[in-house]
């Protein structure tokens, strides 16, 4: 089952948009990339989905999950 993803990208005519993973058009968008990562975590964690912020080349510059990570990190005892 593929996990559910909102990402933080930038957006082509400047600023930065919210996205569902896989999706075309923005959930949201904003002036400033910190308002967008604010936004997007607040609805990845409602949603239990795995958070990605890009950076302005589209490379990944954080991933953050919320819930159903397929790979949890281990108990340390």
């Amino acid at each position: 089952m593929p996990r559910k993803t909102h990402h933080v990208v930038p957006n082509p005519d400047g600023g930065w948009d919210v996205k569902k993973g896989g999706g075309e058009r923005a959930i949201k968008h904003f002036d400033t990339k910190q308002d967008a990562v604010d936004y997007g975590r607040e609805v990845s964690r409602n949603q239990g989905s795995e958070f990605v912020v890009h950076k302005k080349d589209g490379s990944i510059q954080n991933p953050d999950s919320h819930g159903n990570d397929p790979m949890p990190p281990k108990d340390k005892k």
